[in-house]
């Protein structure tokens, strides 16, 4: 009995032994990483909305896996002004450096736009409000969207993150939502830089 017991035992250690070889060897160098993948990166659109620059890391040791982004963006023209702070949680599937990434995160915005001045005049013999450059006894000022928000931002696209340190780069569409609105078509591109932590 004892003999048909060790038998057993040692036949259960031998399968689970082959299994987690099997398991080790099937790993990439992306997962099995001694140290997790950072980046920091210029972004053009994407989550940023305009201009941004951006950390981005993975949470465990490792090059691809769940990780997530933080960045500022700013963006002013003729007076007006955009702040932007993209957050966002990601996930790197591929191997060797080529990831496909998908990300879901919001975008706080704070916009700060100058009044536009319209010179408008009713014409009381048609009914009709008239335009005009050359007389501003008439004036109409329009306040062009001065405030804060959250956008919603989804990620889904291209990601080179070279496994050593080096040049990265991301291409992807960014669809962004908010309450009244989704914008399904919207990109960004990025370039940057990856550097190991250990």
């Amino acid at each position: 009995m004892i003999k048909n017991l060790t038998n057993k035992v040692t036949a259960l250690l031998l399968a689970v032994s082959i299994v987690l070889t099997l398991k080790v060897s099937a790993q990439t160098a992306d997962s099995i990483s001694t140290h997790r993948a950072q980046n920091v990166f210029a972004e053009l659109l994407g989550a940023g909305v305009t201009f941004s620059v951006n950390y981005d890391t993975r949470f465990g040791n490792r090059r691809d896996g769940l990780g997530g982004r933080l960045g500022a963006g700013f963006f002013a023209e003729d007076g007006d002004k955009l702040f932007t702070l993209p957050m966002q949680l990601n996930y790197l599937l591929g191997k060797k450096g080529k990831y496909f990434e998908i990300g879901l995160g919001a975008t706080y915005y704070n916009a700060k736009n100058r009044p536009e001045n319209y010179n408008v005049f009713y014409n009381g013999s048609n009914g009709q409000y008239i335009y005009s450059e050359d007389n501003d006894d008439g004036i109409l000022v329009v306040n062009r969207g001065n405030g804060s928000g959250l956008l919603g931002t989804m990620t889904f696209g291209y990601r080179y993150q070279p496994l050593n340190s080096g040049f990265s780069f991301r291409g992807y569409i960014n669809p962004v939502f908010d309450s009244k609105n989704f914008i399904p078509y919207f990109f960004g591109l990025s370039f940057g830089y990856t550097f190991s932590a250990k």
